[in-house]
């Protein structure tokens, strides 16, 4: 996976683990902009700069784009999502694409839900 161009994905999945491992390799993710996609990968606009689009977590996932979405499940959607992938290549950063999966890592999912219990029980108690 690490010396993938990018990895498609094309199926719809309420979160999609395949494409956070992908990430986590360092790729660039070309995917169906629908479903748990739209919080775990970080899009280009239509003129190939980060989009500013929000959603869960965005907030924490400022700088670079992390891929590329396709809006209809066609062979010339992803066609054109390829392309545009092709034309800003560059504008990839496997770091940063690697930095955006930890986002979803084991450690910081057991932190924070360590915090929420604790923070729940001291309010249950006080």
């Amino acid at each position: 996976m690490q010396r993938a161009k990018a990895f498609v994905f094309a199926a719809e999945e309420d979160f999609g683990i395949i494409p956070v491992e992908a990430q986590a390799c360092g790729t660039p993710v070309i995917a169906y902009g629908n479903g748990g996609v739209l919080e775990t990968v970080i899009p280009l606009n239509k003129t190939g700069v980060r989009s500013q689009e929000s959603g869960v977590g965005r907030q924490e996932s400022e700088g670079s784009p992390t891929g590329v979405f396709f809006d209809e499940q066609t062979p010339g959607a992803l066609m054109e999502a390829v392309n545009k992938f092709e034309k800003n290549q560059d504008t990839f950063d496997c770091n940063e694409i690697r930095k955006n999966a930890e986002r979803f890592s084991k450690e910081r999912f057991k932190r924070e839900f360590k915090s929420f219990v604790d923070t729940k029980i001291t309010e249950f108690f006080s």
